[in-house]
Formats: C-alpha cells, structure tokens, sequence
C-alpha cells in the first residue's frame, strides 16, 4: 500500500482551530514577528486595564475610608471644644474659684469684708492724692459734687468703678493694677481733663485752679502726679458679649494649649469678674459704651486668673496679656513676673456672690457632671477613631505603592516590547 492510499482519521471531539493569517509587508511577504508582537499585546493590555482598574478602585475605596475618619475626628473635637467652653462658662457663672479660706495664712489676716465706705476710707488716707481730694469733696457734698463745673464729666476712681465678690480676688487685683492705677481719676472726655489742671503762659500749674485749687479750698495741696483716663478716648472691646447676662460680660475666646486642651485650672478673665453698677453697664461714652468694655478692658484686657502658681506656669504658652493665680502669682502683659510680698491696702469694694449665683445652682452643677462625663465619652471616641484612621493610612501607603509599582512595570514591558518590534521587524 502506498502512503497515498493510506487513509487519514481525525479525532472525533477534535476543536476547531482558528489560524490567523499573517499580514504582508510592502514587499509582498509575510510580517511574522509583528503578527505575533499584536496577538501579544492584545492579551495583555486586557488584563493590565483589568487589573489596573482593579487596584485603582481599592486605593480609591481606602481614600474614602481615610476621609470620613478625618471628618469623625474633626466633628468629635469640635464637640469636645463645645463642651469645654459650656463646662468653663458655668464654672465661672457659678464662682468657681477659691474662697478666702482656700487662698492661704495672708488673707486670714485680711478676711475682713471691704464694703464701700471702707474703699473710701482707705483712699482718704492718700490726703495729697487727687483721688482723695475726690473723695473728699463727694464726702463733703454728696451727688451735688457730680454737677460741680469741674467735676461733672468725672465718673469716679477705678478703684470705686469696680466690684469683686472675693476679698482674695479683690486684693490680687489691685496688686496687679499697682496703687497708682487704682486712684486714677475717669473722666468722660478729654475737656473734662483739661478742666482738672490749667497752666499759666510760661506752662507752669496753675494752683488756683482745677483739682489744685480744689484741694487748696478744703485744705489738702495736691502733691506729685496722678493719673487721668479718658473712657472715650480708650479703644473697646469690639467682640461679642455674653448672651443674656445683665452684667454685660465679656465673651472671650477661652485660652487653649498648644495640644489644644483648655490649660487646668484656669477660672475665667479678670475683666469678667469685676461688677459694675447697672449706672456704667451701659452709655458711659458717647458713643454708647459701659466700662467693661472700655475701663476695664483696657485695664485688664485678656488677663487670665488661675487656681495656683502651677496652673499659671503650666499654661504660660497660651498667656498674652498676663495672669494672676488666687495664691499670689501675678504676671504682667509684658511677661514680667511679679515676685516679693504682698503689701495692698486699697482693694475694690466687696460685691455679694450670692445674690449673682443663679437660682438654679444645683441643677447647674448637675449638668455639669454630665458635661463632664460627655466630654470623657467623646475624648474616648476621638481615641477610637483616631486608631481607625492610623490604620487605614498604613494600608493606603502599603496598597498605593503596590499601585505605583503595578503601572511601572506595565509601562516598562510596553517600552520594552516597543523597543524590540522596531529591532527585530525583517527589512523588505
């Protein structure tokens, strides 16, 4: 039998096969290498879109993850700092700071309590001070002093502007005022300054007139330089104040530490815990002003008031304008710390506490230990969340440089298969 005659049997599940005819070049022969190259780079641009896109989407998906723990984080500290100025507000409203028996052995030698007649009295001991030339005249004449020519645009002596319901509290702050300060005269506009000294041609005092010739009258010569302010010519407060408070204080941004916790043991701003007389809370200038916002503001400004000395050191790098603690600390606006004994005579007049504390006083405090309590809750979902979100950053980076690398590669083997069609394609 010849090999012609010999029959061929195919399988019967045999599979069709698909054969893909090369293409020609220019000279009419057949193209191998760029039939294979094609078929090549077919297959696997399909799978690298496929796995591309694959990976693209989980570092996508972890981007979002990373996002909304940021935006929890962000949401939980700006309750926490919510919570903090609520806590921080009461305790203020409330009085929270030490009474006289908390305050140490000075102030049981002065526990007495300052009324306004013993301001008074005290500020009648400075006899050649303009202060007690005031305070004479205002013994002597009573309200009519207030419509005297000379005397009508003063409105008194900051020590006698100003009331504070702690004696302890009273006495720190006159000591961080300094005596001079304290009998300083107020006086509405600057004509009412020019009223209280004149000089003659050559620029000398004129005795006879203005506060010399006033002191001269009723005995007591006006010695040595005194102080003056011009409540109208002071710049105010131009923030907000307190909802609702008939004492008009001040809403000051509470102070924060650098970790942006409320520094410990701070009880509120000085310029809030003075009292001021429902006559002067409002339209003490022309322009409409009260002297919280003009006297007193520019006298304390934001000046911090502490528990202790610890407190007020620990919280030195939030301190702007100063501080004082309630044993004795005082720092000046200019950082310069106040050291030595303590020797104040001329206090503000005592306020009473607890006609300011509202009826309500327990029920505050109640609600501040729940605000407290809320406050640790969210302190330790911020902790939870700020775990979660350290986590999901590890795994972005770990999954990104996957990603990065993945198309490196790709874009490298593309190059490189580019490179080698140009090599290797049979010249016509």
């Amino acid at each position: 039998m010849s090999i012609n005659d010999e029959k061929v049997k195919l399988p019967i599940n045999a599979n069709p096969i698909v054969v893909h005819e090369p293409r020609f070049n220019q000279g009419g022969q057949a193209d191998y290498y760029s039939f294979a190259r094609d078929t090549i780079q077919n297959g696997t641009a399909e799978a690298t879109i496929y796995n591309s896109k694959k990976l693209e989407d989980v570092v996508h998906e972890m981007g979002l993850k990373i996002k909304q723990h940021e935006e929890n984080i962000k949401f939980l500290k700006t309750q926490k700092n919510g919570l903090d100025n609520s806590i921080l507000d009461m305790q203020v409203a409330l009085g929270k700071y030490q009474t006289e028996s908390e305050s140490g052995p000075e102030n049981e030698e002065l526990s007495h309590v300052l009324s306004e007649q013993e301001t008074i009295e005290q500020i009648l001991r400075y006899e050649k001070s303009a202060a007690g030339i005031w305070c004479q005249l205002k013994t002597r004449h009573g309200t009519q002093a207030s419509h005297l020519p000379l005397t009508k645009d003063v409105l008194g002596i900051v020590a006698m502007l100003g009331k504070v319901d702690d004696d302890n509290l009273s006495r720190l702050l006159s000591d961080y005022l300094g005596l001079e300060t304290m009998l300083a005269i107020v006086c509405k506009t600057y004509d009412g300054i020019k009223a209280l000294e004149t000089y003659d041609k050559e620029g000398y005092i004129n005795k006879t007139s203005g506060f010399h010739g006033l002191g001269s009258s009723i005995g007591r010569s006006l010695d040595g330089r005194f102080l003056v302010i011009c409540v109208e010519n002071l710049r105010p407060y131009g923030g907000e104040f307190i909802a609702d408070d008939p004492q008009r204080r001040l809403d000051i941004l509470k102070p924060r530490l650098p970790n942006g916790e409320s520094p410990p043991g701070f009880l509120g701003f000085a310029v809030n815990m003075v009292s001021i007389d429902s006559v002067n809370l409002y339209c003490a200038t022309s322009s409409g002003y009260g002297l919280r916002e003009t006297l007193f503001y520019n006298l304390f400004s934001r000046l911090h008031v502490y528990r202790t000395r610890a407190d007020m050191l620990q919280a030195l790098p939030c301190i702007r304008d100063g501080a004082i603690s309630l044993d004795g600390g005082i720092i000046k606006h200019n950082n310069v710390f106040v050291l030595g004994k303590r020797e104040v005579d001329l206090k503000f007049p005592k306020s009473f506490a607890k006609s300011n504390l509202p009826q309500d006083y327990f029920e505050i405090e109640r609600q501040i230990k729940e605000m407290k309590w809320k406050k640790e809750r969210t302190v330790e979902d911020m902790q939870r969340e700020q775990a979660l979100l350290d986590h999901a950053r590890f795994n972005f980076g770990i999954k990104k440089e996957e990603y990065l690398k993945f198309l490196a590669q790709n874009s490298s083997y593309t190059r490189q298969l580019q490179a080698g069609g140009e090599r290797l394609t049979p010249i016509s």
